[in-house]
């Protein structure tokens, strides 16, 4: 019988410092420029692994998902590894979904990274990234982690150099932004003048500090129309001291980043009554070594992405 290996996994959101949306694209996508990083918010995949004569993927915890990216993930990983197995998944949400922060796609990333160490194969990290990419745009990007610039219709990714390590607050208000409708309204503010205007401000952005003040998340021109609670959740934080304060993706989370401890915990307590997360920005190095940390039973060095024993 094939020895079972077991490993705890964080899939970690992400945010959005910086998001411009600049014109229809012929496949029917939008081109966009957005930074993406990685946060400590994460949830909690229990996986177990056990080699088998026929596959067979389970997954429970603490909310049904139709259609669930971790089963995907791991289907596609098995495939590429051409090998059978029993898989275990129990998957604790912590990530709201549909918030804009990339919870489902994490879950998909890290059991892509996951099982090759835990099958003791290999998949180059070219594959990788092509198995990201058919589960979801954001995907290949959370198997690396840190902060990174995306361009086309987000699933070109170049690393930056890690945002500062800063705390702050995430609000997720409950409510539903449909993506794809975002996108339709945002049909009458893309026009050509300002096209040039937004890669230049992006740019801007990018070579600077990411996090900076004059970032633009251009969804929130229909987001805040729509909801303007939300528009008014932003002015709250930069109210309590928030040195930068928007909406990540298409919403409808949103998140403050405080330049002091004092700060951020007066601006906790006073949005006591909201769904209010603390969260700091995770590093590239910071992510791979918790990642090397959760599988260190079954892996040497420091290679990435991980490397099972066996395929030393």
């Amino acid at each position: 019988m094939s020895q079972t290996r077991q490993a705890r996994l964080r899939a970690f959101a992400k945010i959005n410092l910086d998001l411009r949306v600049l014109h229809p694209r012929p496949d029917g996508y939008h081109e966009i420029r957005t930074i993406f990083q990685t946060i400590s918010l994460a949830d909690t995949i229990d996986v177990e692994f056990a080699r088998a004569r026929r596959t067979a993927i389970r997954i429970g915890g603490n909310i049904d998902i139709p259609d669930n990216l971790v089963v995907r993930a791991a289907s596609l990983a098995l495939e590429a590894m051409r090998i059978q197995a029993n898989v275990s998944f129990r998957l604790r949400k912590r990530i709201p979904m549909g918030a804009g922060l990339g919870g489902g796609s994490s879950d998909a990333a890290a059991v892509l990274l996951a099982l090759p160490v835990l099958a003791g194969r290999r998949i180059e990290t070219a594959r990788l990234l092509e198995l990201g990419s058919q589960l979801g745009s954001d995907v290949p990007f959370f198997l690396f982690g840190g902060t990174a610039v995306a361009l086309g219709r987000g699933t070109e990714f170049y690393p930056l150099p890690d945002a500062p390590a800063r705390r702050g607050l995430l609000i997720a208000p409950g409510l539903h932004i449909s993506t794809a409708a975002a996108y339709r309204s945002m049909a009458p503010y893309l026009t050509i003048e300002l096209q040039q205007n937004k890669i230049v401000s992006f740019q801007s952005q990018a070579w600077c500090e990411p996090a900076g003040g004059d970032a633009v998340n251009d969804f929130e021109t229909v987001a805040f129309e729509q909801f303007p609670q939300l528009a008014l959740l932003k002015q709250r934080l930069l109210k309590l001291g928030a040195s930068q304060a928007m909406m990540t993706g298409s919403g409808s989370a949103l998140f403050g980043l405080f330049g002091t401890q004092a700060r951020l915990h007066r601006a906790q307590k006073s949005l006591s009554e909201e769904n209010v997360f603390p969260i700091s920005l995770v590093s590239r190095v910071r992510y791979r070594r918790l990642w090397r940390r959760a599988l260190a039973a079954y892996t040497e060095g420091n290679l990435w992405p991980p490397l099972g024993r066996s395929e030393r």
